[in-house]
């Protein structure tokens, strides 16, 4: 697992007006991205159903499913986000790594495009 930093513009698909501009870790080892739960309210996030993840310490939490639009790099795409609560950290998981066609370098903190296979 590596980590670095990225901003990403989140916006809320039905109300695109909604922006907020974060710092997200980028985690290649989480599957989901995690909005905070200060982002979650001010773009009045809906869930979809919820869901229990294992942290890597062994505890279950359970946390919503929702969709934000997502914005790297001038790039922007609706994705299944996990709709985090206060303390919760802004993530960048590899569902929207893979989406975006980035892989990280976690020996030089950067994210790189490479080439995606159409299978």
């Amino acid at each position: 697992m590596g980590m670095t930093k990225v901003k990403l513009k989140i916006s809320n698909p039905t109300k695109p007006a909604k922006k907020v501009e974060e710092n997200f870790w980028v985690d290649s080892g989480a599957v989901y991205t995690v909005l905070p739960g200060k982002i979650v309210k001010k773009l009045a996030l809906k869930p979809a159903y919820i869901q229990e993840f294992s942290l890597a310490d062994g505890t279950v939490v359970k946390r919503a499913i929702g969709s934000a639009s997502i914005n790297y790099e001038g790039r922007q795409l609706a994705m299944p986000v996990v709709l985090g609560e206060y303390g919760d950290n802004p993530l960048m998981g590899a569902t929207t790594l893979e989406s975006f066609g980035l892989v990280l370098d976690p020996f030089k903190q950067k994210l790189h495009h490479r080439k995606l296979l159409m299978l």
